[in-house]
This record gives C-alpha cells, structure tokens and sequence, in this order.
C-alpha cells in the first residue's frame, strides 16, 4: 500500500490499466465492492492460498551463481580501475603528440553515426532494444564532448568545442538518458505485473533459461510504447484530445 501512495495518478491509471489487461478485476473507487466492511465479507469461505511467487535470483541456482560472478568481477574491477587511476595521474605526460588522430575521430563519429541510425530503426519499431541504444547514445555523446573540450584546452578551437558540448551533445544526451530512464520504468511495471501471471507457470529453476530467448530487438516496448518517453505533462496533453475524441 506504501507503493501505491506513493505513485503518481498517470502512473496509478497505467496500473489500472495493465490489470484490466491481464483480466484481474478492478473495481471503482466508489463502488460497493470497495466500501464493503469486512466483516460482512467473513461468511465466504477463503479459497487456498496462492503461490507465492518466489525470487529468482534466490531460488534459481544459475542465476545464483552468475550474481555472484557478476558482483566479484565489479569488484575486481573497481579495485583494479582505482590503482590504475593512480598510475596514470603519476606517469603520463602533459603533452603528447598523438598517432592516426583524424583516423580515431572520424572512426568514432562512424561508431556514432551507426547508434543513431540504429536508434532510428528502434525508434520505428518500437522495439526494447531502444532502452540500450538510447543508454549508448547518451555515454557516447558525453565521450564527445569531455575530449573535444578535453583536447581543445589552450587552443583556438576551445570556443567551438564549448558551443558544440553545450548546446548540442550534452542535451541531445541528457534526452537520451531521460528517455530510457522512462521507458525502463514502464517496462518494470508491465513486467511485474506480466511476471506475477508468468511465474505459476515457470518453475523456480528456470527462470535464467526462460529468460535467456527474449529478443530485445523482437520485444516490443512496455506500456505505452514511445509515449512512456516523453514528460509526463506532455503524455497528459496527449491524452486529452483523445478523450474528447471519444466522447464525442
């Protein structure tokens, strides 16, 4: 009940919605069946209790063993990026003349260039691989902007580099990164509410293999699709018109 106080109305009515779809019955606010006490309700025999549905990382032995992996080797890489860190502040040089200059750059704009066409098409398809290609984008163009300023220090391209960063590569990443934190949380909610109807039916040990065949490029996206990624003010002045369009 903590959750649900604490999710807004849009996210609420997405709730609603998403039940309604799975056929779980959901009655109105004001209704009878809501306001019944419970005491009028304690001459109907309770029904045997239903599965719980258990966590798979806990009960799932593969999916055990690879969270462990996966933590010890961030660990490890943690401790081994921190002593590199130190060694680097300690041995590199401040000025260097670099190899295949124009090759690293206009090889990195390609790279570039590949994610937002690739993007594009997730974008058409509306397809979950688009969360991934959005968190790419976003790192990428950040990348962008921390070595054009980076390396256009004490030089007469400084002042383009910061024009460029600012009003062009940082925004464009913070839309990318907004994004796929939006459309993440509405494929989180369709996804518990899908997992709680999957799990009477995939037992316990295998959850890492029934998970193991999705296709992010073959899934749709969750709830609304694209609209889940823009401002929840601008979703509302979407629905509107809609509304009135079928009352009318």
């Amino acid at each position: 009940m903590a959750e649900l106080r604490r999710m807004s109305r849009a996210e609420r009515q997405e709730l609603a919605r998403l039940l309604a779809e799975l056929g779980v019955p959901v009655p109105p606010a004001g209704s009878a069946a809501s306001q019944k006490p419970s005491a009028q309700r304690q001459d109907i025999a309770p029904g045997p209790p239903g599965p719980v549905r258990a966590d798979p990382y806990r009960n799932d032995p593969v999916l055990r063993r690879e969270r462990r992996l996966a933590l010890a080797v961030s660990t490890v890489s943690c401790v081994i990026l921190a002593g590199w860190i130190v060694l680097l502040a300690a041995s590199l040089p401040h000025h260097f003349s670099a190899h295949h200059w124009r090759a690293v750059w206009v090889i990195f704009d390609i790279f570039l260039l590949a994610a937002f066409a690739a993007t594009a098409w997730a974008i058409w398809r509306q397809r979950q691989v688009l969360i991934l290609l959005l968190m790419l984008i976003g790192t990428m163009l950040c990348c962008d902007a921390w070595f054009d300023v980076g390396t256009s220090l004490a030089t007469s391209g400084l002042v383009i580099a910061l024009l460029t960063a600012v009003f062009a590569e940082l925004p464009l990443a913070f839309l990318a990164f907004a994004g796929a934190r939006r459309l993440l949380r509405a494929t989180v909610t369709a996804g518990i509410l899908a997992g709680a109807r999957a799990s009477f039916a995939i037992p316990a040990g295998e959850w890492g293999r029934s998970c193991a065949g999705q296709s992010l490029r073959r899934t749709p996206l969750a709830g609304l699709g694209l609209d889940e990624a823009l401002p929840r003010g601008r979703t509302q002045r979407r629905e509107t018109p809609d509304r009135a369009d079928r009352v009318a």
